[in-house]
């Protein structure tokens, strides 16, 4: 069962800012995005450039918010040469919605 893998208070703690909520947003279609350079366009998720460009904030904070994201287990990170490409990883924050109804009901 993905709940031993996953820490609630890292993902509460990852999505107590209103950025790195949109970013999870955004990432949930890839059409948020420009399009992907054609020596990437088989790869899956979205460069992080193009995140930093779309929220508008600095390359270290960008970075410091997907590093926060991707401890929690809300995202996936691929390196492709001097690119990473980030993806939503849909079963954790389905557990996540899962583990934090049955608490809280």
């Amino acid at each position: 069962m993905i709940y031993r893998y996953m820490n609630v208070d890292k993902v509460i703690s990852a999505l107590n800012n209103s950025t790195r909520r949109q970013i999870l947003v955004w990432l949930k279609k890839r059409s948020n995005f420009p399009p992907a350079l054609p020596e990437h366009t088989d790869l899956s998720g979205v460069c992080v450039g193009y995140i930093q460009e779309k929220a508008g904030l600095s390359q270290s904070t960008i970075s410091t918010y997907m590093k926060l994201l991707k401890d929690a287990g809300l995202v996936v990170s691929e390196r492709h040469g001097q690119w990473t490409f980030y993806r939503r990883d849909e079963d954790v924050i389905a557990a996540t919605l899962s583990k934090l109804s049955e608490e809280l009901q």
